[in-house]
C-alpha cells in the first residue's frame, strides 16, 4: 500500500470514502476526532460531510517504568478499557492502577476545559456519531471512546480511520456498529509509518481547527 502524504489527506480520502457510504444523507450525524492526531483527519472529514465537529478526550493510561506500553485507556463521559494480558504478565496491582488513572484522569479534565471551554456536550441520543483517528494500533484508546459514546444512546455508532491492522479492525467490529478503515497492513508495527509527513499535534492546531469548524457549521 501508498502511505498517505499526511494527515490532512488521509482525512480527505476518509471522507471520499465515507461519502460513497452514503453518510452524507445522514440527517444526525456528528464528527469526533480523538485528540489530538486524530482532529485534522476528523475535520477534512467534517468539512466534506458538512457535519458540526467535536473531540473526543482519550488518554492511554502508560505502564508504571514503560509508559510508552498502554496498559489501557480511558475516555471523557466515563469509558475505561483495561489490557489484562499485559496487567497480568506485569503482575500491575489494583493500587498502581488507580495510581495511573487518577494522574491520566486529572490530565483528561484539563484536555476537556482546554478544548471544551464552556461549549456544552452536545446532545447523541439517536443520533450518527462518527469517531475518527489518524490510526489505530491496538485499538485500546478506541475502545474507551466507543464505551463512552455508546452511553449516549447514538443511532449508530462509526470508527472511521485512514488505517489499522487486522486484528484491530476485527476487534472494533464487534463493539462499533461499522468500521470503515482505508488501510489494513498485515505488517503494521506504527501508525507514523503510513504517513510521509507525520509531526505531532499540538494544542493550538486542535483549537485552531475546532473554531474553524464551528464558525463555518452551526448544528
Amino acid at each position: 500500500m501508498k502511505r498517505f502524504k499526511d494527515r490532512a489527506q488521509a482525512g480527505e480520502l476518509l471522507a471520499q470514502k465515507l461519502l460513497e457510504l452514503g453518510y452524507s444523507q445522514e440527517p444526525h450525524l456528528w464528527v469526533f476526532g480523538l485528540p489530538r492526531g486524530g482532529v485534522p483527519v476528523a475535520y477534512a472529514v467534517a468539512q466534506r460531510l458538512k457535519a458540526p465537529l467535536e473531540v473526543w478526550v482519550v488518554r492511554k493510561l502508560g505502564t508504571p517504568g514503560h509508559e510508552e506500553l498502554a496498559m489501557g485507556a480511558i475516555a471523557s463521559g466515563g469509558g475505561r478499557v483495561l489490557n489484562q494480558e499485559i496487567v497480568e504478565s506485569l503482575g500491575l496491582n489494583p493500587k498502581t492502577i488507580a495510581a495511573v488513572e487518577r494522574q491520566e484522569q486529572a490530565e483528561l479534565q484539563q484536555r476537556e476545559q482546554l478544548y471544551r471551554g464552556h461549549r456544552p456536550f452536545p446532545s447523541l441520543k439517536g443520533q450518527t456519531v462518527l469517531l475518527i483517528d489518524d490510526g489505530l494500533a491496538t485499538g485500546a484508546t478506541m475502545q474507551a471512546a466507543l464505551m463512552a459514546a455508546r452511553s449516549h444512546q447514538p443511532k449508530r455508532l462509526v470508527v472511521a480511520v485512514p488505517v489499522a491492522p487486522p486484528d484491530t479492525v476485527a476487534k472494533l467490529r464487534a463493539i462499533a456498529d461499522e468500521v470503515v478503515c482505508l488501510e489494513t497492513p498485515a505488517f503494521f508495527q506504527a501508525v507514523g509509518l503510513w504517513y510521509e509527513h507525520f509531526p505531532q499535534v499540538s494544542d493550538a492546531e486542535v483549537l485552531e481547527l475546532l473554531s474553524k469548524a464551528q464558525s463555518g457549521h452551526k448544528p
